[in-house]
């Protein structure tokens, strides 16, 4: 039985495999279901035991755990693969948007409606059923590659600790290439591979200056006003070609080749509809891009939020003691967040007029950028297995979000190639989360493929 064959003859067992595995409700976000994200990494880990991998271990760190698993090849000199993705979701509000219970999985047609099903459990699942549909496929034991699977359980929560849970385990995580199977692809009738994530940094500004808020008609005019300043601060974080205006913001950027541009512009790109999507009426960035290049290639600054002073009903004719913004950076590869947060801190600094006093401060050391080499053997194996599994020519995206690839990339010491099949109209994040339970399936289809190639032509 080939590999397809075997897949479709065991759908409805992965269908119900995943229903079960959705039912868990692993809010990693919320101490209320962190016994849920427990119970989440045994049953994946029981799962992956039934599924045949000889070592299933369930990884505690201090704060949720990941389960390891990994299925050794026949032949000791086969490359290694490393499979990322993570068990834990995303809350559930507003509950009374959902129409239908996000914890109990509903087929509609040929969507799965739950949460977890695109991010990332559906994406994390089908690579157990690639791995059976290989075996079946060649008749072996063992796989054609070493795969190994790593799949956290705080991704929804920002990965707090699961960067040092990879040095703690680095030599059981060694590989060859690590696939990323938590992002979308294009289209389902046109298949894509991402070859990019943009990092993130955000800070909360704040401005302070008088001890309290301050008559206008006593004082307006003649003393700073946080909330003005902080205007003045954050129109100037762009210059009059929308590009960020903070000073070394820039440094060690690497731009985007005209070859990867053209390779964007091959995609079927409908900007009326991308605006209808975002629910907007014009565009807006960086001079001398496209849309699409502004929201995977190029570094951006969003002001979030800004409050201070009276907000409430009726008039309060006060100069505020204080306004506070927050605001969000969008990195791309070369660029440091750690470096970035220091010429945000000077840039904050330098604008904030004499009488009063800045504080900005960053959530944490932010996430970096991460990019395949598109020239890589392992990223035209897994090209080639998306194309035989799919039946037409994949191409190449970008994500303009960010996740912790960066760090398996770096830790790891491996090359990061993606392989997912979600899509944007899957509602990630949002209420009636769903997946094409047809699109998983091509996912382990191409899992099945993928080692195969790459026990083929190796990655030396």
């Amino acid at each position: 039985m080939d590999a397809r064959a075997y897949i479709e003859a065991h759908r409805d067992e992965f269908v119900s495999s995943l229903k079960e595995w959705l039912e868990i409700p692993s809010i990693s976000a919320d101490p209320a279901h962190h016994g849920d994200v427990r119970r989440s990494a045994r049953w994946l880990a029981d799962h992956l035991t039934a599924t045949g991998f000889p070592t299933v271990e369930v990884w505690e760190t201090p704060g949720l755990p990941a389960v390891f698993a990994e299925w050794p090849a026949a032949d000791p000199a086969a490359p290694t693969v490393l499979v990322y993705g993570h068990h834990d979701v995303q809350p559930v509000d507003p509950v009374s948007e959902w129409e239908t219970d996000p914890f109990m999985p509903t087929e509609r047609g040929t969507s799965l409606h739950a949460r977890g099903a695109s991010d990332d459990k559906g994406q994390v699942l089908f690579h157990a059923l690639g791995v059976s549909a290989a075996l079946a496929a060649s008749g072996a034991d063992a796989p054609p590659v070493t795969v190994k699977l790593l799949v956290e359980g705080e991704e929804e929560s920002g990965s707090v600790h699961f960067a040092e849970l990879m040095r703690a385990n680095r030599d059981r995580l060694a590989c060859d290439v690590a696939v990323i199977s938590d992002t979308t692809m294009w289209a389902a009738d046109t298949p894509s591979m991402c070859v990019g994530m943009r990092g993130v940094t955000d800070a909360e500004i704040s401005l302070y200056g008088p001890e309290r808020d301050l008559h206008s008609g006593s004082f307006g005019g003649a003393v700073p006003n946080p909330l003005k300043a902080m205007s003045d601060l954050l129109s100037g974080l762009h210059d009059e070609d929308d590009r960020v205006a903070v000073p070394g913001f820039y440094d060690g950027v690497v731009e985007a080749d005209q070859a990867e541009r053209d390779l964007i512009a091959q995609l079927p790109f409908d900007e009326r509809e991308w605006l209808a999507t975002a629910a907007s009426t014009a565009t807006w960035g960086e001079k001398g891009h496209t849309t699409l290049e502004r929201i995977w290639l190029r570094p951006t600054a969003e002001i979030n939020g800004m409050w201070g002073g009276h907000t409430g009903s009726g008039g309060k004719t006060i100069v505020p003691r204080s306004a506070h913004a927050k605001v969000s950076f969008r990195l791309v590869p070369g660029q440091e967040p750690l470096h970035v947060q220091e010429r945000v801190r000077a840039y904050v600094e330098a604008a904030t007029p004499a009488g009063l006093r800045a504080e900005t401060e960053f959530s944490g050391p932010g996430v970096r950028a991460c990019a395949s080499d598109l020239s890589s053997t392992a990223l035209k194996a897994a090209r080639a297995s998306m194309e035989r599994a799919f039946g037409t020519q994949v191409l190449f995206t970008r994500e303009g979000g960010s996740g912790p690839e960066a760090d398996i990339a770096d830790i790891l010491e491996a090359p990061l190639v993606f392989v997912a099949v979600g899509l944007d109209e899957d509602r990630i994040h949002a209420p009636n989360e769903k997946v094409e339970v047809p699109l998983l399936l091509k996912g382990a289809e191409s899992a099945a493929y993928l080692w195969e190639e790459l026990g083929t032509v190796g990655l030396g």
